[in-house]
């Protein structure tokens, strides 16, 4: 039996909240719930979908209010504009009322019915149940470049990222407290999963293919969000430049004494003005390159200082508004 559309003064914790990220995900919404709804009868009391309309430009969100005028169990956040994935699923968090929420994509790469086993594990005592790809589905490029930044980020990273884990997990009401908390405009979702810690467990599963369309995601935002990855969670970008000052400076060093003892003794001159050239470019171009990994780093905490909420909404369908006073979950 389906719950009927609901005002948002109806609305009631659930057991499991389920938050789904959608941007143009028109044609596969109504695919999604076919799949998706029996699942979540199957192994909670109640529950609630909450799809976050992050700015579509197709009829996404009208989808959805066709969904919920037939099930108010389907709920929707629609923003004010396209703010990106990452907070999307903050938004989500925010608004989630359940004992345990689960992340998920809405294009059908992330099956459904793993959900019974995410529950499982949760009802055995685990806070974060995340699904690792055994077999992705990913171009070669891409499965290659994912594979680097796994290695790259746990060599210089501060925390440990479970290789092949991405947002499709269940999340218990205590880790997506702790979430809440972290207002920080540069996110790197997956990061903060792995930070908060709690008890956590990998269940290995294979990514589907797409139901329609094409990912959203071009490699230029792989490459922001991996930079925001290895920027937000390591200064070790940093601590290279100081190193290879202190080298530099050796080198610098070493070849002045050279050229001084052999100009004493030997008596021959330090050659002209090309290798001049080439060492002031050469340590132009580091110092220039330095300089900007430190503006990197300056310009997000400018984004930070000036705090700015993470989103904006434009519509709730089926969900109240937050408390005004709330530090926490601010609307």
């Amino acid at each position: 039996m389906t719950e009927s559309a609901a005002g948002p003064g109806a609305r009631k914790a659930a057991e499991l909240s389920v938050v789904a990220p959608v941007y143009n995900e028109a044609r596969s919404i109504e695919a999604l719930l076919k799949r998706l709804v029996p699942v979540l009868e199957q192994c909670a009391t109640s529950f609630e979908i909450i799809f976050v309309d992050d700015g579509s430009t197709d009829p996404t969100l009208q989808v959805v209010r066709a969904a919920n005028q037939t099930d108010g169990r389907i709920r929707a956040l629609s923003l004010s504009r396209n703010f990106g994935k990452e907070v999307a699923i903050a938004a989500g968090l925010d608004y989630a009322s359940g004992a345990a929420t689960i992340i998920m994509d809405a294009d059908l790469q992330h099956p459904p019915e793993l959900i019974e086993s995410f529950v499982a594990h949760w009802r055995k005592g685990y806070k974060n149940v995340f699904a690792q790809r055994v077999d992705p589905v990913y171009h070669p490029i891409r499965r290659l470049l994912t594979q680097r930044f796994y290695k790259l980020f746990g060599s210089v990273g501060d925390i440990r990222l479970p290789e092949g884990a991405g947002d499709f997990r269940l999340l218990d009401a205590q880790a997506v407290a702790a979430l809440r908390v972290m207002r920080e405009h540069a996110r790197f979702s997956k990061g903060l999963y792995a930070w908060i810690g709690f008890k956590s467990i990998g269940v290995p599963f294979e990514v589907e293919a797409r139901a329609h369309g094409v990912s959203k995601f071009s490699y230029r935002k792989l490459t922001n969000l991996a930079l925001d990855g290895l920027m937000s969670f390591s200064t070790i970008p940093l601590k290279v430049w100081s190193y290879i000052g202190l080298a530099t400076s050796l080198l610098a060093l070493t070849l002045a004494s050279f050229f001084l003892i052999r100009t004493l003794i030997l008596g021959v001159d330090v050659p002209g003005y090309a290798s001049l050239i080439v060492s002031i470019t050469f340590f132009a171009g580091i110092q220039l390159l330095s300089l900007g990994i430190i503006g990197e780093y300056i310009g997000r905490i400018f984004a930070e200082v000036k705090r700015r909420p993470l989103y904006l909404i434009e519509e709730r369908i089926g969900i109240a508004p937050l408390l005004p006073d709330d530090p926490v979950r601010p609307d």
